[in-house]
């Protein structure tokens, strides 16, 4: 089981809070009962929150808050335009401000923001451009104040912001959702999610919000706070961990049933399913769904340097007094159980290596740890050292470039730290424990553990620490019953010291892993090999008639001897040493060196003859024989054969009857000529080491001066990497910004288009001729009703209105036009056109949003039928007046 919990650390940051505001009363984080949906995009992310928030359901009981990349520069207009696609109010954040159900809520651009009992607080962005985190910060920050009730959405965007906040929300047991990466504009936050496991659902962001409320409709509120579950939940709950037993080999027995329950509730959710007996039959059926649970169970969420005052208590007072207790030096164990993916294994070993640097010990220390954890995905990607770029809000600048080395996927442990750790998959209640412990690291596992195994345990780890042996807990873990077996460093910080002075080893439980123990089998008798004549007869032909041999690899290591060398090689005193040539008798040692030299850079084998070398206080004559290897499978290999020649002399000598000073004679002269030889050769020898020694030099001569060469290279080629590195994280994250502004601009237009679409249809429907003139009188825009009278045309736009012919009966439209700029008073006349047609002129000054004059409006209404009717008026009443008088 892996365990880790992630806290949003906020100090050093500045709040945006007005010093001289009255402070509101802080709500317990019991009423905000209702779910809270964080939902992190960037580029791209327009289009996906539109989709997302267009599909929410009115009076869903949800709030939302929404944290994307902007441009610190830019005028933010994403909450005017999510508000064009929702009936729920869209508001960007005040600092302070309460979260209330069906509501949205966007951060500001530059600000980095958490929660705290559902009110949401900003804080100044610390982080340069382009290593800003919003999405974790406040992922983070909801994971802890709202706990089962914290969902979080990943949509488009690149980059891995937002991966370690949706760890942290799925630890805490929230819900978990991501964007199909095929959907998605920009796949890097989707697929960095998907990666890591951390999605409990992928879907098109439409999709979403319907998922979401199926979530919550089949997830009862009440069953958060369940601590003790029926005689049937009991039975269900059984059976799954039965069926986990069966498809994993991992017993889930002894896990608290309550933590188990609510991971098995929030499966349930996903899934849709009512009752946990439903939820049997359905992993009865689907093997994948157990793999998942079984995933779900593990828990594997882990930090650099979580709780940052119990690693410097670490650091400042118990490794150093771990290493003063050993003033001969030596290597420090220390086991990291439940380790998940590394992090906190290779901060100690990162904490161990700075220590050293800080107090700079005579003797030599160095550690060890062994970092284990029950899921090996985990250890995978621990062995890999790899982690995302998100880090960087754990682990400081300075020890980032100390202990890392930057890549395209994130940080890279540094060798010197990688090599200090061991990782390995282990069961830390089954299988049998790591002992001689300087260190024990048990973060965050007890407490999914029941009291019975913790008291199991707990004696366990006090046996396996040395005395003064230091055991580092989680922040919410006790001691409990085996409180006796340790002293407090530091209660608060959760270190303890081994207390030397209680021994309870009669009642330690130590894991078994004997399969074999309780499966006996009947043991299976061994089958008697078919007899080989030929491999038989070979053998004894190698044995008893073939002359000593030995193969060596490159560096002279001896692989293989075919008889007994007692005679030629002798293993030399002190440390063992299966090099031939430190093995070599009196004598043999420079032969066989010059010939073995020879034969490795040539073909054919070499051979050295009469060889006189020393036995036991005796001589003996020898050939010796070396010859490269030129089979595939002993590529860079040689066989020395030594092939003994004073026994066939000897013999030869009594069957010949030579006498005694005949034979010293004969003797003599071979000597004289073996010298003779000898000198020969060590003459040959000396002038080719001379010769090889001067070429040596020279050859190091000019290595050294590359290496310089390579040196500064490498240096200037670092310092350019890092340039580029930061250039590419600015440009990364302002082209994310400027995606962002782009899609806010592309809305604006398109709204923009379709008020100018109303507008041009508004103004064709009214049949009244408007012509817009600029400030210098040049046309702006006309209705098409004022081709009637204006001869105009489309690319008459910009012309001055005098160069266009009129039917008008008006010289002064211009000096009127002029007047109308000059005195902001408008004027309106009736005139006539040249075929007798009547209009009323009105000329207004053009006034923009801003309120500034930019030209005059021109509107043409024709009043011919009202001229007429006022004509045949008046000579009506003319009539009448007529026929009165005549009356």
């Amino acid at each position: 089981m892996t365990k880790k919990s992630t806290k949003t650390i906020v100090a050093g940051k500045k709040s945006l809070a007005s010093p001289r505001s009255t402070p509101e009363p802080e709500r317990k984080s019991d009423e905000t009962h209702f779910p809270i949906v964080a939902i992190g995009a960037s580029a791209g992310g327009l289009e996906a929150l539109t989709l997302f928030l267009e599909h929410v359901p009115q009076n869903s009981g949800v709030a939302f808050v929404v944290i994307q990349h902007l441009d610190p520069d830019h005028i933010a207009l994403l909450p005017e335009l999510l508000q064009r696609v929702t009936t729920m109010k869209v508001t960007a954040v005040k600092d302070r401000s309460h979260v209330k159900p069906d509501s949205v809520y966007v951060i500001p651009p530059n600000r980095d923001m958490s929660i705290l009992h559902g009110v949401l607080h900003l804080f100044e962005a610390s982080e340069p451009r382009g290593q800003r985190l919003p999405i974790d910060h406040f992922f983070r920050s909801l994971a802890e104040d709202s706990k089962e009730r914290s969902i979080g959405v990943i949509l488009s965007g690149m980059g891995s912001d937002g991966t370690l906040g949706l760890r942290a929300i799925k630890e805490k047991g929230g819900l978990t959702l991501v964007q199909n990466p095929d959907s998605a504009k920009f796949s890097g936050m989707p697929n960095s999610a998907i990666s890591y496991g951390l999605a409990d659902i992928v879907a098109r962001a439409e999709e979403m919000p319907g998922k979401i409320m199926d979530f919550l409709q089949h997830t009862p509120t009440h069953s958060l706070q369940k601590t003790k579950l029926e005689d049937r939940e009991l039975s269900a709950l059984d059976k799954i961990v039965i069926l986990l037993r069966s498809e994993t080999g991992n017993d889930f027995s002894l896990y608290k049933k309550s933590t188990l329950y609510r991971r098995i509730e929030r499966r349930m959710g996903i899934h849709q399913i009512d009752s946990i007996a439903g939820y049997v039959r359905y992993i009865q059926a689907n093997h994948q769904e157990l793999e998942l649970l079984f995933k779900e169970f593990l828990i594997g969420v882990t930090s650099f340097f979580r709780d940052p005052a119990a690693w410097e208590s670490l650091k400042n007072e118990v490794i150093p007094e771990l290493l003063t207790s050993h003033p001969e030096g030596g290597v420090l164990r220390a086991w990291s159980a439940g380790c998940s993916t590394g992090e906190e294994a290779y901060s100690l070993a990162i904490i161990f290596k700075e220590v050293l640097e800080q107090i700079k010990p005579k003797a030599h220390f160095s550690l060890q740890v062994f970092a284990t954890d029950l899921d090996r995905d985990a250890i995978d990607k621990a062995r890999q050292g790899l982690f995302l770029p998100n880090i960087a809000s754990d682990v400081s600048a300075e020890r980032l470039n100390r202990y890392f080395v930057k890549d395209e996927d994130g940080y890279r442990i540094k060798k010197e730290i990688r090599e200090m750790v061991t990782f390995a998959t282990q069961n830390v209640i089954t299988d049998p424990p790591f002992t001689k412990l300087d260190i024990l690291i048990c973060r965050n596992l007890l407490i999914y553990l029941d009291v019975e195994m913790q008291k199991k345990l707990l004696p366990l780890f006090h046996y396996v620490l040395n005395p003064g042996g230091v055991l580092f807990l989680g922040s919410a873990e006790t001691l409990g019953a085996s409180a006796e077996l340790f002293t407090a460093v530091s209660a608060k910080l959760r270190l303890f010291r081994r207390d030397n002075g209680v021994s309870r080893t009669n009642l330690v439980s130590f894991p078994s892993t004997f399969p074999l123990a309780t499966h006996p089998h009947k043991e299976l008798s061994p089958v008697k090999p078919e007899i080989n004549v030929q491999a038989l007869a070979d053998q004894i032909l190698l044995q008893k008639h073939s002359p000593p041999a030995v193969l060596v690899n490159e560096e002279g290591d001896i692989v293989y001897i075919s008889a007994r060398i007692g005679r030629y090689l002798e293993p030399p005193v002190g440390k063992a040493n299966i090099n031939v040539f430190a093995m070599a008798r009196e004598g043999l040692r420079p032969e066989l060196l010059a010939a073995f030299h020879k034969a490795m850079r040539q073909n054919a084998p070499v051979t050295t003859r009469n060889i006189r070398i020393g036995t036991n206080g005796r001589t003996q004559t020898i050939d010796l024989i070396v010859q490269k290897m030129e089979e595939p499978e002993l590529q860079g290999m040689a066989m020395i054969i030594f092939k003994d020649l004073e026994t066939c002399q000897e013999s030869a000598v009594k069957k010949r009857g030579v006498k005694s000073s005949d034979a010293v004679s004969a003797r003599i002269g071979e000597l004289e000529l073996e010298l003779q030889q000898t000198q020969e050769k060590l003459r040959i020898t000396l002038e080719e080491l001379q010769t090889t020694r001067e070429e040596m030099q020279t050859s190091q001569e000019e290595l050294k001066a590359s290496n310089e060469e390579l040196q500064s290279i490498n240096e200037e080629l670092q310092s350019t990497n890092e340039e580029l590195t930061t250039s590419k994280e600015e440009m990364q994250s302002m082209n994310e910004e400027l995606q962002t502004v782009n899609s806010e601009q592309q809305a604006k237009v398109d709204e923009l288009s379709h008020l100018n679409d109303d507008m041009r249809n508004f103004l064709n429907s009214t049949e009244v001729a408007t012509i817009f003139l600029d400030g210098k009188l040049n046309i702006r825009r006309f209705a098409n009703a004022s081709s009637k009278l204006f001869k105009l045309i489309p690319s008459d736009v910009g012309r001055p209105l005098t160069d266009i012919v009129n039917d008008l009966s008006y010289p002064e439209l211009t000096d009127d036009a002029e007047a109308v700029l000059r005195t902001l008073v408008y004027s309106e006349k009736q005139v006539t056109t040249n075929d007798g047609r009547w209009f009323s002129v009105r000329i207004m000054p053009y006034r923009t949003v801003s309120d500034v004059i930019d030209g005059v409006v021109i509107t043409m209404t024709d009043i011919t039928p009202f001229k007429k009717l006022e004509e045949e008026l008046r000579d009506e009443i003319k009539r009448l007046l007529r026929d009165r008088k005549e009356a």
